[in-house]
């Protein structure tokens, strides 16, 4: 089968498109043909190890040193066909469409994968594709779509309250505005100049140029503040929150762990940590929100799996609307 190899930690000059075995299921596996997978900016970043110090070397012992040796194919979102299955398989079978998160097991840039039919380890969840979706759209969804459903789900947003997304133009962004308008909020999205535009066709009440406006300075009060990318100034933004408000960040990191807990024992307002859910139960929601038309995939472009680096190279350019699409094998 063709796959794409990581055979270097950098540039995305160390993809490389070659011919490899096709892997066999085990009993508890499933084997997909992969469609469509994505080129995500968590992609990017693990190609490069641009990652927190400590976690940046806790990945070199796992993947290996030098270069990738544990890990060599990249890419953990997919959509594709099941065309065979492990005898101890029970939910799926031969045929059925699904899409699914590969986590830390990564392999999507591939013609085909096999996963255990329920997560286990570093894998994560696999589930039937929505009937409304291509496999391209369908493949958009589960990365985005399972952080922002299990992090503002943690905020408990009710109807008209005003609600914040920063890094509101990718692939967590879109999807937690389409959620948040969902539930009623009246939704502002932050974000370059170039995805302003998308974020209000998609439902956003209003929307901030970060490059021209600073949002912790408006006197806007919000009562939920999140930010997706990790890039909103930790103390300004609990300024901005109302009194009983919520933050929800990524990692605010050591200072900004230190200035919460000040924070909190000051005033009701919430600091929440960010945490994924990869489970096949969320999974399974992201499907009947996208076939009840709750939440449509945002994506931006699409591009052939030979041209992977060049795919890369637009992700890092941080311009990216939702999602890069890699079109892996025929619909």
């Amino acid at each position: 089968m063709k796959a794409v190899v990581w055979t270097k930690y950098g540039a995305p000059d160390g993809l490389e498109l070659r011919e490899v075995a096709t892997p066999e299921p085990k009993d508890n596996e499933v084997l997909i043909k992969v469609h469509a997978a994505t080129a995500s900016t968590p992609d990017t970043e693990l190609r490069r190890l641009k990652l927190p110090f400590l976690f940046s070397v806790s990945l070199r012992l796992y993947i290996g040193l030098r270069k990738p040796t544990r890990i060599t194919i990249l890419g953990t979102e997919f959509a594709g066909e099941i065309v065979a299955t492990g005898q101890d398989v029970t939910r799926f079978r031969q045929g059925d469409p699904v899409l699914g998160y590969t986590a830390l097991k990564m392999g999507t840039y591939a013609e085909y994968i096999c996963l255990p039919e329920n997560p286990a380890g570093l894998a994560g969840p696999i589930g039937l594709k929505p009937a409304n979706l291509s496999y391209a759209e369908a493949a958009a969804v589960p990365f985005g779509g399972l952080e922002a459903l299990h992090t503002l789900k943690k905020a408990n947003i009710r109807p008209g309250q005003k609600v914040l997304i920063v890094g509101a133009g990718g692939s967590i962004g879109t999807v937690a505005v389409q959620l948040a308008k969902h539930w009623g909020a009246e939704v502002t999205g932050v974000d370059h100049t170039v995805k302003l535009d998308m974020l209000r066709s998609i439902g956003a009440d209003h929307v901030i140029d970060y490059t021209r406006q600073d949002f912790t300075k408006s006197g806007q009060k919000y009562d939920v503040i999140l930010d997706t990318i990790d890039k909103s100034p930790f103390t300004a933004s609990l300024r901005a929150l109302s009194e009983s408000g919520t933050y929800l960040n990524a990692n605010p990191g050591l200072l900004g762990k230190l200035q919460w807990r000040l924070m909190v024992q000051k005033s009701r307002k919430k600091v929440i940590r960010w945490s994924g859910d990869y489970t096949a139960s969320n999974l399974l929601a992201l499907k009947e929100l996208v076939e009840a038309g709750t939440i449509k995939p945002v994506i931006d472009r699409q591009y052939p799996l030979e041209e992977i680096a060049a795919a890369h190279r637009y992700v890092e350019t941080g311009q990216k609307k939702g999602n890069v699409v890699v079109v892996v094998g025929g619909e």
